[in-house]
Parts: structure tokens; sequence; C-alpha cells
């Protein structure tokens, strides 16, 4: 690939100009041609801005998603690297010190605290887990995920996972009739946390190194508020019932392949290696409506957004 001199547009988001000049080399041309530095060519799918084609060549996201990926990872970094700085100068136990305002749930808090209310009960939870350096341990009784709390979640899990602090998740079976738990769990495991499912009733707890333990005031009504612990014996009580209760469950399984026709692999496959609908039905000999008609079913079974996003999760998925 020969240099040009196109100004290096994506720097400010972490793309070096070799980096750049293979992203749109991509975008003008569709097909790779290969002869690439390899060194490169694995930056550029780290970064998630291309992906590997059926056939083992390259192949590019679109602008807008390209743009929303490496912001996504920017942010990540320097969110992370932030909270770095923060625990190494010791800010929050600085600020801790002042006056009555301590904070309770900081690492110096007393032994054991009432927590009420739902809001303060959160705010414990991001509190505890922004400390975590080592394990991430929790238990969820019902298994049922609502996207509010999938939204809340989110952020505080991807920090403890880009920490590299290991994660092992607990749920309750009922995660397994539930479309949307089943893919948030999937995308934590892909990120590197380890989920079980349990058989038997589960206790609700979440453990931070071994250290510290939320476990609620009335399990039978978690709104009530948590108790929060760091007395080493209550602790290494509630980290033996954890591990009990991980003895005796199963790992969370593999998502099974959608029971596709041949027609709808086939046509995940013409929406991974074309541009257009027409070309799609074209090579398929099929109506251009028909054809249309099975893309955007197509799209709402693996929630896509466009046709390219479709693709991309179907081989992603292993669908194709």
């Amino acid at each position: 690939m020969k240099p040009d001199n196109t100004p290096n547009t994506l720097g400010l988001l972490g793309v070096s100009e070799p980096e750049e000049q293979l992203y749109r080399a991509l975008l003008r041309d569709r097909e790779d041609t290969g002869g690439h530095d390899p060194a490169v060519v694995t930056r550029v799918l780290e970064l998630g801005i291309a992906v590997r084609t059926p056939a083992g060549g390259l192949r590019p996201l679109s602008p807008k998603r390209t743009v929303e990926r490496l912001i996504e990872h920017q942010v990540g970094q320097f969110q992370d690297e932030l909270q770095e700085s923060v625990r190494s100068a010791g800010v929050v136990e600085h600020l801790s010190t002042t006056g009555a305002s301590a904070d309770a749930s900081g690492p110096d808090g007393p032994a054991v605290q009432q927590i009420e209310g739902l809001e303060a009960v959160r705010s414990a939870i991001d509190e505890v887990t922004f400390f975590a350096r080592t394990e991430n341990l929790t238990t969820n009784p019902v298994g049922v995920l609502t996207p509010e709390s999938i939204e809340i979640s989110r952020p505080i899990d991807l920090r403890i996972l880009r920490r590299g602090v290991r994660m092992r998740t607990l749920m309750a079976s009922a995660c397994l009739q539930d479309e949307t738990t089943l893919v948030y769990l999937r995308e934590l495991v892909a990120r590197g946390a380890e989920i079980r499912i349990s058989p038997h009733p589960i206790e609700r707890m979440i453990i931070c190194d071994r250290a510290v333990a939320l476990t609620p005031i009335d399990p039978q009504n978690t709104a009530r508020g948590a108790l929060l612990t760091r007395e080493p014996g209550l602790v290494s009580t509630v980290v033996s019932l954890f591990e009990r209760m991980w003895a005796a469950s199963q790992e969370l399984p593999e998502e099974a392949l959608p029971s596709l026709t041949e027609v709808e692999r086939q046509i995940l496959q013409t929406l991974y290696l074309v541009d257009k609908d027409e070309t799609g039905a074209r090579q398929l000999n099929m109506a251009l409506r028909t054809y249309r008609k099975y893309v955007a079913r197509l799209m709402a079974r693996l929630d896509a957004d466009n046709r390219f996003q479709a693709a991309l999760r179907a081989r992603e998925r292993g669908w194709i």
C-alpha cells in the first residue's frame, strides 16, 4: 500500500497515519488486496475499525461506526488512566479525612455499616467496586436484568473488567429464559467475565477483594438497603458461602446457532460481502422486494440498526 498525502484525520482518536491509510484504502477499494504491514493490520483489527472477511481478507466498518468505536475506546482508556491516577494519589482517602463528610464506603470505612435506600446502596456499590483491585464476586438471585438495570451496571462492570479485575457472577436460572439478560451476560463473558448459572436458590451478595461485602438487610425487599461489612470474620463467611454456591453451579451455555434457513444464511453472506441490496438480490436470483423483506427480518433478529451491522453481528455470532 503506497502512502498518500491525506491528513491524519483520525489521529486525535488514537489512529496512526499508516493505520488510517490502510483504513482509507479499504474504504476506497472495499476489497482487500493484501500486502499490508502485519503490525498495522493487527492494530486496525484491535481498534475494531476493520474485520476479517470469510476469505481471510479485511473489510472496513462504516465511517460512522468507526468513529463511534474509536471514541468509545479513547474514553474508556482515559477513564482507566484517570481512575488509576486518582487511586495512586489517594485522592478519595485524603478527602475522606475532612470533617464529618468522610465516605463510609471508602477503604477505611467502619467495620459494619447499614446503608438504607436503593440510591444509597447503588452509590456504595459504585464506591466499593471503584477500589477493587483483584476480584469482584456477585450474585443475582432473580436472574433477570431489566434494560434499566443493565444501563446502570454496564459502566461499572466494564470499568472493573478493563482494569483486569477478575469478575465472577452467579445468576439464577431464570436468566436462561430472558434474551435481554443473556445478550448482556455473553457480552461480559466476551470481555473476560466468568459467569455461572445456579439451579438452586442463591443469596444476594457483592464481595470485593475478599475484604468488603455487601448483603441485603432484607433479602425479600432489597430496596430497604444493605449491610456493608469489612470485618474479616464476616467477610470470610460470606466468601465461603459464595464459593459453595459457585461450586454447585453450571457454566453459562454457549449461544446456540439460530434455526436459519439456507436462504437466510445466503442473504447474511451477501450482506457481509456486497454493498447494495440490488447486487445481493441479483446474486441470489431473487426479487429485490423479497430480498429486502428477508433483510428486514434478519436485522430485527440481530437487533441491528443497519445492514452492515447485521452482517457483522451475524459473523461475530458464528451464524455465517
